[in-house]
């Protein structure tokens, strides 16, 4: 299995991500987590859930595209005419 480069984000999403994360493990946990266990959280799920988010993105997009195509071939035989 072919390994995908990893996603790249900007700096701002890398930081706002973390926000986020810290945001979250306080409103959840009650406790505040530091610079390093955001990286670490962040690391492990850009590792972990970005490529079954980016490969579910594909399968949503090959059903749209393949619903498009249903739809194009309808459409061309409502052009043919009985004569």
């Amino acid at each position: 299995m072919r390994r995908s480069a990893p996603l790249k984000m900007s700096d701002k999403q890398r930081e706002q991500l973390k926000e986020e994360i810290k945001a979250f493990y306080l409103d959840v946990r009650g406790d505040a987590i530091g610079i390093i266990e955001q990286e670490q959280l962040l690391s492990l799920f850009m590792e972990r859930l970005a490529p079954i988010v980016y490969n579910k993105a594909l399968d949503d997009a090959q059903y749209w595209y393949q619903k498009q195509l249903e739809n194009m071939e309808s459409d061309f035989f409502s052009l043919y005419r009985d004569f």
